[in-house]
């Protein structure tokens, strides 16, 4: 059995999928997280299920692409069962979907999500009155708790042995006709027939859904008539024949709603409200935002740093030791020491400021505070010509570049996901993060650090604003959904940042420890010293010293080599003995911004192509290196 999870952006899909999942979907109090669908095995009461978490999708006519993601895998024939998940709290505007996808004709159950804030609210909801109106099983959950969900799945597999498809809610009289009418003439049509519904059909042609009037390309009869039928609910209504349609949906689910719940008492005074206020006030809410950013980066640091020198001091008396045992030319030590410098980069230098920084990131996303920082930014998205929705993968992006650059699907024209793309590898991900609090921070002080995120914000507005001048196109108002404060089980938090450290641990930890080893040996060999000559010129641009052009050819693999192989190349942890404070600074600066990681490439190749994948890197090159000799200047002249 597949079973898909379909829902509206922010209703608890993605929570609900990671108690099925052992926590594989990024779950985050904020609209759009979901921008690829996922998938699990698992087993209900012995049979074998696949389930999927299909991006959030407000309709089933939307051309937004994500949405159109979750669309295409509900016409492919291959889901054997839906469910739908809703947010109680949100009942009317949610049972839209619901109506759409009973017209899909597969098994479906509702869950309603998050119980507990519609009674809050003082909305009651007569469940059995929902079902009985529906056709199908309606159980209520509490997702984050995990509370509902066994009684969910029960009545997901009898839903499925029973083939209940629940009722199809019929329109108006004059409405029903036209679409009988439609149905009529598509009956003919085997092929379409078999790919979906017939009503389902009928409904996309009178609504003008491209998607489904390519079926009737070439069918000159078939079409004239579909036009004459347009004309028809026009004329009766004055107004197009997709906005009576949407707006026929709309009544009927407002009227199930009136049937099936009602408010019980007037909502009180919530806090959340007064908060709201405050944090999205058009002068404090900015102030705020800058007292949030800078704490939480302060914190990391604080973090961070109290770690960090006690381990660093370990692992070079450890180092010392081995030189003593093993001596210093012969290749078992550069062997070991490689090897032993990987696991000191990742024990000593990135998880101190991973751990904290991904912890906090969790937080903000799942207490809701990231949707109002884009709801503040939207207004500066704009003026560098995006859409408000740019801000999303900015966001994403201070945790890893590739998801960043994926959810670039969410724009819905060409030219903003192209200029996005290239300006999310901009924005400083988690491994770059860490170098940032690791030399700058650590060495040079925590303004150094928060210059750096300072300069990053400015960098990506002047590079917006060059990128768009090439796209004149207005950019389109914002439309973003706002969801409650909620105060995030600390179990799903920390889930969910031991996922995030896992990939490290898992992923990029192995290739520190392997590239510190072949760095070893490249040394040993006298390899080292060519590769270097080579970089030789853009290192003496910068000011560098030649040994560090390693690191950036490391730095390509995952950017935390570029940190590891620092303490390598320069033979000490002790980085401020070899190299001066305008030299970190500068090299900090430079792997900011230069050249993405090779993961990064490839999710660029795949959304923009390989010559926007080219571009990206071009460009990032061009502002690294300028930005390096500008930050070298700036150094040697006032400090």
């Amino acid at each position: 059995m597949r079973i898909a999870l379909v829902g509206q952006p922010n209703c608890g899909k993605s929570t609900l999928f990671n108690h099925v999942a052992g926590y594989r979907a990024m779950t985050a109090n904020f609209p759009g997280t979901t921008v690829e669908y996922t998938e699990t095995q698992t087993s209900i009461q012995g049979h074998d299920c696949t389930c999927m978490d299909l991006p959030g999708t407000y309709s089933l006519v939307s051309g937004d692409r994500a949405e159109m993601e979750t669309r295409r895998h509900l016409l492919s024939g291959e889901v054997d069962l839906i469910i739908n998940v809703m947010d109680a709290s949100l009942l009317g505007r949610s049972l839209e979907l619901t109506l759409q996808i009973l017209e899909l004709e597969i098994p479906t159950v509702v869950c309603l999500n998050m119980i507990d804030e519609a009674q809050r609210k003082g909305i009651q909801i007569d469940v059995r009155k929902l079902s009985d109106l529906l056709g199908i099983p309606v159980v209520p959950t509490v997702a984050s708790m995990g509370k509902g969900l066994q009684e969910l799945f029960r009545q997901a597999l009898l839903a499925w042995k029973k083939n209940g498809r629940g009722k199809t809610q019929k329109f108006s009289k004059d409405i029903e006709e036209v679409i009988g009418r439609m149905t009529s003439l598509l009956e003919a049509d085997c092929q379409v027939r078999e790919k979906v519904p017939t009503r389902f059909l009928a409904l996309k042609m009178l609504e003008r859904d491209p998607y489904f009037l390519r079926e009737i390309e070439g069918g000159k009869s078939l079409h004239s008539q579909l036009r004459l039928l347009q004309e028809r609910l026009e004329e009766a209504h004055g107004v197009p024949a997709e906005e009576v349609i949407s707006s026929e949906r709309h009544a009927l689910s407002m009227n199930l709603f009136e049937k099936a719940a009602r408010i019980i008492h007037p909502p009180k005074t919530d806090w959340r409200i007064l908060v709201d206020s405050w944090v999205t006030h058009r002068f404090f809410g900015y102030l705020i935002l800058g007292l949030v950013f800078y704490g939480f980066f302060n914190f990391i640091f604080v973090a961070g740093g109290a770690i960090e020198e006690p381990l660093l001091q370990f692992f070079g008396h450890l180092s010392e030791g081995l030189k003593e045992a093993l001596g210093a030319a012969s290749l078992l030590f550069f062997l070991t020491q490689g090897f032993l410098q990987g696991i000191a980069g990742g024990v000593a230098i990135v998880l101190p400021y991973l751990v904290p920084f991904l912890i906090g990131l969790s937080l903000l996303e799942d207490v809701g505070y990231l949707p109002r920082v884009a709801f503040l930014m939207d207004v500066f998205m704009h003026q560098i010509g995006l859409h408000g929705k740019s801000i999303i993968p900015f966001i994403l992006g201070y945790g890893c570049s590739v998801p960043a650059v994926m959810a670039t699907r969410i724009l819905e024209f060409p030219q903003h996901r192209f200029i996005v793309a290239i300006l999310a590898t901009l924005i400083p991900c988690a491994a770059r993060i860490t170098i940032i609090f690791a030399l700058a921070a650590f060495l040079l002080g925590p303004n150094a650090a928060l210059f750096i995120f300072a300069l990053n914000l400015v960098v990506v507005a002047i590079s917006g604003k060059i990128l768009s001048l090439f796209y004149p196109d207005a950019s389109p108002g914002l439309i973003l959904e706002i969801p409650s404060y909620q105060v995030p089980p600390l179990g799903n938090t920390l889930k969910k940042s031991w996922y995030r450290i896992r990939e490290f641990i898992v992923i990029a930890w192995p290739i520190l420890i392997g590239g510190s080893v072949l760095l070893s040996l490249l040394e040993f060999g006298g390899v080292e010293g060519s590769i270097n000559w080579v970089l030789s010129p853009l290192t003496d641009l910068l000011g560098l010293p030649q040994s560090v052009g390693t690191t950036l050819i490391f730095g390509l693999l995952r950017k935390e080599l570029s940190l590891i192989m620092l303490t390598q190349a320069l033979g000490t942890t002790e980085v401020l003995t070899v190299m001066t404070r305008t030299q970190v600074m500068v090299f900090t600066v430079f792997v900011t911004f230069y050249i993405p990681c090779l993961a990064t490439i490839a999710a660029l190749w795949r959304e923009i192509g390989k010559k926007g994948a080219l571009w990206a890197v071009l460009f990032t090159l061009a502002v690294a290196t300028g930005l390096a000799l500008l930050t070298r200047l700036f150094m040697e002249i006032f400090v």
